[in-house]
């Protein structure tokens, strides 16, 4: 036999406890394992320390507690296989198959995962601390506790990823794809150090889901130097007005605007009732639809007169009013009529009409400018 088949034969046959002592008696010998076939072989707790497994075979295989330290497996095949508890630093699983596989609470501290598949796989308590992911694909895995720690993660996939308790810490996430579609199932741990990686191009809706508070989000961007250029706004009106509140919501949000809105009138408790007094605070402006329908809800009076109340104890303007029709032009009491009074109405009345409704929106948006993007700050 040649030495390599000898190193294949002494593995597969004789056992990992024999493989284990022939490896402490021959520590400098390198074992060239590439292109060995070893599936479903149990190679569970072997050490296999800088071994070349360059596009084995290694589907369905037993690693659990196996020492991977330094291990080549370029273009490995490790679907299904049990990498459970093993110790992988330095590893190399470039482009390597891992569809399935489980990497449950393994050390892949500075391991290289470029262009691997990871789709579907369980990194549950995993350690990839300053490892490579760059372009991996994570479909779908299971990243409960795992610490992303350093990790280059530049061009990977984590579409439909499951985390909880996950740690992001001193990542750029800029380019990283599929954030908005992760599935959150508890809350994660997003480092300052991240966001400013990231130049604060991370999906909000990650970072919601992640528990990252809504005031964090919006002062985010100021965190790392940039501008915040719109005011935050809370959409106040009545559900009859569902169909223009919701194309407005939309509209803002692709520009840039952070809004929130109830979608409808509930009346279900003082619980709720708080919930809408803070967001009114949380956020810069209570943009207000005036319509026939809305300057006759008593939950619309109740939301503007929590906007009258911090513009007194803030100072600054924050109620933005908007009329869809002549309602609170033509009522002379009351808070419509003070509204009326005091401020300057957007005219959205023709909001139905594609041309007048972008015209109308412009000067909202102009108007919802932050001052310091406004001064050019």
């Amino acid at each position: 036999m040649t030495i390599p088949e000898e190193h294949l034969h002494l593995l597969k046959v004789e056992g990992v406890n024999a493989w284990n002592a022939w490896r402490e008696e021959n520590p400098r010998v390198l074992v060239d394992l590439s292109e060995a076939e070893l599936s479903g072989v149990d190679l569970s707790g072997a050490n296999l320390w800088f071994v070349n497994l360059r596009k084995a075979n290694l589907f369905e295989t037993n690693l659990t507690g196996a020492i991977l330290a330094e291990a080549t497996l370029t273009e490995a095949i490790l679907k299904e296989a049990i990498l459970n508890v093993t110790a992988c630093p330095r590893a190399d699983f470039t482009r390597a198959i891992l569809t399935d596989a489980d990497l449950t609470i393994g050390t892949f501290i500075e391991a290289d995962f470029t262009e691997a598949d990871l789709s579907f796989s369980s990194l549950t308590k995993a350690d990839l601390t300053g490892a490579t992911l760059k372009k991996a694909n994570l479909f779908r895995a299971s990243l409960f506790e795992v610490e992303f720690n350093r990790t280059d993660m530049e061009g990977a996939s984590l579409a439909e990823a499951e985390i909880r308790w996950t740690l992001f810490g001193d990542i750029n996430l800029s380019s990283v794809k599929g954030l908005n579609t992760i599935q959150h199932k508890g809350p994660s741990t997003i480092g300052i150090d991240t966001i400013y990686r990231s130049s604060g191009n991370i999906p909000e809706s990650f970072l919601k889901g992640a528990g990252v508070p809504d005031t964090f989000i919006t002062f985010s961007k100021s965190l790392i130097g940039q501008a915040i250029d719109f005011y935050s706004a809370f959409i106040s009106y009545s559900s009859k007005d569902q169909a223009f509140a919701e194309r407005l919501y939309a509209d803002l949000q692709n520009k840039g605007v952070r809004c929130w809105y109830a979608p409808e009138d509930l009346k279900i408790g003082e619980r709720f009732r708080i919930g809408i007094d803070e967001s009114i605070r949380i956020h810069d402006k209570l943009l207000l639809i005036l319509s026939e329908h809305s300057v006759a809800s008593d939950w619309v009076e109740l939301e503007v007169e929590t906007a009258l109340e911090k513009e007194h104890e803030q100072g600054g303007i924050v109620l933005f009013p908007i009329r869809l029709d002549e309602a609170v032009m033509e009522i002379k009491t009351g808070w419509p009529a003070l509204v009326k009074r005091t401020r300057h109405i957007g005219d959205f009345r023709q909001w139905e009409t594609h041309d007048e409704y972008q015209k109308a929106f412009k000067r909202l948006l102009r108007d919802l400018k932050a001052e310091s993007a406004s001064n050019g700050k």
